[in-house]
């Protein structure tokens, strides 16, 4: 079989998997796995075990399943929070007096950083200040705050007193707060004045009033003074606290023990209709899935690595870029406003910079960065040890050009997927197992993850199946918030007794796993179905567009047909020539049946704020149809500009 990397043995021999495999007996990832959706619960243990998961109090039982796979309970018995497993674990230790996180902000003349002692201080001192606001045990807060120090802070100082945090993405207008906060009941929220975004002062702390004069649960908002913005700040008495005040005593408040199953972190993903759901994580099923079974384990995180993801707290990387390094007595970098600001460089630059080890990307960034061409060859990437990736489905055009140019054809991609609800990874990579552009490696352990027809009967290497897990894992969120019966019929209903995840998939010839898109995304032509995937990789490959979202409309005679939307690259020129030369790229690559009914060309596409595109958004606009839930779109103005380009 050829593969494009191939691990080379040194690797593989210090990996965190073959440590893994050492030290549960096991010689291959494969009969790993079996063993492990086998029996989940030893998993479990195991990798607990291994990476050291501390608790109060340990649990009676592992797993509980006398309700049901959706209904399934960890830890039973059990006591922990995620503050003992990410900070004070390290307390009397090495770790203790190493930098745990390093800030840059939009001028990168502005940096800070942080021990792990001083980080812990800040968080007692915060949560301190929310305790004697009258929060505590249960409470949900939620956290809308821009790239700063301050951000982590508030993450631990939540969690620390055992309330819940709810992140919220900092792009967000007052809509979408309101949304949820409301469906989340928050008592409390932690917010900055503002932030730099493109050179400007960008106001939070007004958006948020203006959701908060809807939003009655909220009695309480912390503002932490971004500095220098210049930007007007009301505060209104007895509700609005700055954070310096609130958060000035030192303070030996212990870290509140908790149930391992109690909610920790409400995090909201976009539902196609109707409200966003709410899924909620619990303080040992993050830990214990994403943290140390996905990223530390399969995903070669190590005490040495600098991680950084250019992310913001309201997506799951947030969280990732909090609980990963922390757990581990890595580091964390943390960047402020966007990667190709003050300069299209910016990214890389950060890289380079500040020697990061462990860099995670999006396909969204990388995309965006190829359109600035090959200056990337200007930085050293030296330092890089591991890249991942994640939020969507590659596309090779911009899979090669970042193996190429960023892992310089050398260091592995570890791609991995899951999503919010599942609080992990369904497939992954490893450092341990060979690449192809777009591959995942294998599913991840103990999750039962299946490719399946409608009926729930396994498809043939090679054939496209809908995504299962056939049984509970850790992370899986605990049902929906204040949505039994949603989660049911979300998850669990499609194919009764397996959830159903939403996407398509395949096991290639090459026994390497690939995700084709979502499966409410796909196209049948001519009696095939398609992944939008596979046709959007042949529109890049032209190097004429930046971005592409393929989607299927009605038609009266064929049943259903093709539209392209398409972002073109900088200094494309005559539009009607590249829509039409688009239109032929199609054609060539797929056949006379994928010929698109239109190749729209536009400025931008709708994404939600972790930027996935939004191709049911798409559709419904070209179809002039309710578009659902909006509240996840992270730009909204794509949408009318959309509008008027179909009206030419």
């Amino acid at each position: 079989m050829t593969y494009l990397w191939t691990p080379p043995a040194e690797l593989v021999e210090r990996s965190n998997l073959s440590a893994f495999l050492r030290a549960t007996g096991q010689h291959h990832y494969d009969t790993l796995a079996a063993k492990a959706n086998t029996d989940p619960a030893w998993l479990v243990e195991e990798v607990f075990k291994f990476c050291d998961v501390r608790f109060y109090r340990n649990p009676d039982k592992i797993l509980d399943l006398a309700r049901g796979e959706p209904w399934a309970r960890w830890c039973a018995g059990g006591t922990t929070n995620i503050v003992l497993n990410c900070i004070d674990k390290h307390r009397g230790t090495e770790v203790w007096d190493r930098t745990f996180l390093v800030w840059e902000g939009e001028d990168h003349s502005e940096q800070r950083r942080l021990s792990y002692a001083e980080f812990e201080s800040a968080v007692g001192r915060l949560a301190s200040g929310l305790r004697k606001l009258g929060l505590g045990k249960g409470d949900v807060v939620a956290i809308y705050m821009p790239n700063l120090p301050e951000t982590f802070v508030a993450f631990f100082a939540i969690l620390k007193i055992g309330a819940i945090v709810m992140p919220l993405f900092s792009g967000f207008g007052p809509d979408p707060i309101r949304a949820r906060l409301n469906h989340g009941e928050a008592k409390a929220v932690i917010t900055a004045n503002g932030t730099w975004r493109r050179g400007a002062p960008a106001p939070l702390k007004s958006v948020l009033d203006e959701a908060l004069e809807t939003a009655p649960s909220v009695q309480h908002v912390i503002v932490a003074d971004r500095g220098g913005l210049g930007v007007d700040t009301p505060m209104r008495p007895g509700r609005d606290h700055w954070w310096d005040e609130i958060a000035k005593e030192a303070t030996n408040l212990p870290t509140v023990e908790m149930d391992a199953e109690d909610p920790a972190i409400l995090l909201y993903t976009s539902g196609t209709t109707g409200e966003p759901k709410g899924c909620v994580w619990t303080h040992i099923s993050f830990i214990g899935s994403m943290v140390t079974r996905d990223m530390i384990i399969c995903g070669d995180f190590k005490p040495t690595d600098l991680f950084f993801f250019f992310s913001d707290m309201g997506w799951m990387v947030g969280a990732m870029c909090a609980c990963i390094p922390s757990f581990a007595g890595g580091r964390l970098l943390v960047a402020e406003g966007t990667p190709d600001y003050p300069d299209t460089g910016r990214f890389w630059r950060l890289i380079a910079d500040h020697q990061v080890t462990y860099l995670g990307v999006s396909p969204t960034i990388v995309r965006g960065m190829m359109r600035y061409g090959e200056e990337v060859e200007r930085y050293d990437f030296s330092s890089l040890r591991i890249t991942a990736s994640g939020g969507e489905a590659w596309t090779e055009t911009p899979w090669r050009w970042f193996f190429e140019h960023v892992c310089k054809s050398k260091i592995p991609i570890i791609n991995i997927s899951g999503g919010t609800e599942v609080g992990g990874c369904i497939f992954t990579g490893t450092p341990n197992h060979p690449m192809n552009p777009c591959s995942f490696s294998r599913p991840a352990l103990g999750v039962g993850a299946d490719i399946v027809d409608m009926a729930g009967n396994p498809v043939a290497d090679g054939e496209v199946g809908e995504l299962v897990l056939r049984h509970a894992s850790i992370g899986l969120t605990k049902s929906l918030w204040k949505g039994d019966q949603r989660y049911l019929e979300s998850y669990w209903k499609t194919i009764p007794g397996i959830w159903v995840h939403g996407d398509f998939a395949m096991r290639g010839k090459d026994g390497l796993y690939y995700i084709l898109g979502r499966s409410d995304d796909t196209l049948k032509i001519s009696g095939k179905r398609v992944g939008p995937a596979e046709l959007e990789g042949v529109l890049t490959a032209t190097g004429k567009v930046a971005e592409a979202a393929v989607f299927s409309v009605p038609h009266p005679v064929k049943g259903s047909t093709i539209v392209c939307a398409c972002v073109p690259s900088p200094g494309t020129k005559d539009s009607r020539a590249l829509s039409e030369e688009l239109a032929q790229a199609l054609v060539h690559g797929m056949g006379t049946s994928y010929r698109p009914e239109r190749v729209l060309l536009v400025d931008d596409l709708p994404k939600t704020r972790n930027m996935k595109i939004m191709r049911r958004v798409l559709r419904a606009v070209f179809e002039d149809k309710d578009p659902g839930d909006l509240s996840a779109l992270a730009n909204p103005e794509a949408i009318e500009h959309i509008r008027q380009k179909l009206k030419v």
